[in-house]
Parts: structure tokens; C-alpha cells; sequence
């Protein structure tokens, strides 16, 4: 049996929707609620394995941590670390999951 695919695309569609306000916060932790479950669903199928990390680390992060904590100005770092290429990986996650969370 085949699972859904997360696709790329998708996670940085909804990422850019809640950078823009077109999505809340709420909105976000459900999208990602619904649809983080590596059980049941493919994530980022057929991109790099570092691409597959990065969207496995934004999505779990989204998913558990309290919205109070999220940094709407600084979503643009959740999309920077998707879209790295290898040699930025430790940068770009460093980064998001340092600057995109307050504490």
C-alpha cells in the first residue's frame, strides 16, 4: 500500500501561508498535527536525504512545540533550512531551531 507523500512544495506552501498571515499559528500546528505521522506518510519523497532531515526536524517542531513559542518574523529560517543545500544543513538548522523558537 502506498502513503501520501508530504511533498516540498507543500510544507513550503503552508510556511510561506503563515509567514504571510494568511494561516494562524493554530492553523499551522494543525496542518502539521494532521499530517506529521512518518508512520503514515511519506515526507519529501524523492529529494535529498538532507532535504528529507530538514523537513522531518521543521515539521516535529511545529508539531510539539507551544504556539506561544513560535517567531512569526523569523519563518523565513524554517524555509531557508528546507531549501539548503548539503553544505549549509548545520547552518541553516542551527539557526531555525535557535532564532525560530523563543524561550
Amino acid at each position: 500500500m502506498t502513503k501520501p507523500n508530504i511533498t516540498k512544495k507543500q510544507l513550503l506552501d503552508v510556511l510561506k501561508s503563515w509567514g504571510e498571515q494568511k494561516i494562524s499559528s493554530d492553523q499551522l500546528q494543525d496542518w502539521m498535527v494532521t499530517n506529521y505521522d512518518p508512520d503514515e506518510y511519506d515526507i519529501g519523497l524523492g529529494e535529498p536525504e538532507w532535504t528529507v532531515e530538514a523537513m522531518n526536524i521543521v515539521m516535529n517542531e511545529y508539531e510539539i512545540a507551544k504556539q506561544e513559542k513560535f517567531l512569526l518574523a523569523k519563518y523565513q529560517l524554517a524555509i531557508d533550512f528546507i531549501t539548503a543545500d548539503e553544505s549549509r544543513f548545520n547552518q541553516t538548522r542551527h539557526l531555525f531551531l535557535h532564532e525560530g523558537f523563543c524561550d
